[in-house]
């Protein structure tokens, strides 16, 4: 329907030519990338924002299906500019010096589309990057309470060993407070 509205508007020389009829069904199809960029701008924000509250494993297999998203998007796009640059590059008898302006639109448009999928993606490996930089933060913070708490243990973890042993000559053995300054010792 808007190829047929787009060609009743154009005049009837234009809308007789087959190339017109080309630039026509590509700018329909190329056009129908910016509201899916839109899409994955939105789930690009929500993420974002997800990643900075509180981020889960669920938050990561987002990421990754984000990035997997735009990766299926650019195989499919980056064969549609390399079609019309051959299109524009080529002495093409079909198509008319009138239409050239046309499909360079059509050409700046993939490659804007492009151009925001990349952006796309590299902020997707950044958030990748972010949350793997979170998770490592959470990890280093348990492993600093955990030798805090290792660290306290081990004094009393050595005094406990060696008085455990049970040598008769040690002098501590028979003294009158000697448990009590063990455990002074420990607490110490």
């Amino acid at each position: 329907e808007p190829v047929g509205k787009r060609l009743r508007g154009a005049g009837r020389f234009r809308a007789r030519r087959a190339d017109y009829l080309l630039y026509s069904l590509l700018d329909i199809l190329i056009d129908q990338g910016f509201p899916v960029l839109d899409k994955l701008e939105a789930r690009d924000a929500t993420l974002a924002a997800e990643l900075l509250s509180r981020p889960t494993r669920q938050t990561l297999t987002q990421i990754h299906g984000l990035k997997r998203d735009l990766l299926l998007m650019r195989r499919m796009l980056w064969p549609q500019r390399e079609v019309i640059n051959q299109l524009l590059r080529e002495d093409q008898a079909l198509i008319r010096e009138p239409t050239r302006p046309y499909l360079r639109d059509c050409y700046d448009h993939t490659v804007q589309i492009m151009d925001l999928f990349e952006t796309y993606r590299d902020m997707a490996g950044g958030m990748l990057d972010v949350y793997l930089s979170s998770a490592s933060n959470r990890l280093n913070e348990v492993m600093r309470v955990l030798t805090v708490i290792s660290t306290l243990f081990i004094p009393p973890t050595f005094l406990v060993g060696v008085y455990g042993m049970n040598f008769l000559d040690m002098p501590e053995l028979h003294w009158r407070y000697g448990y009590a300054l063990t455990w002074a010792v420990i607490v110490a």
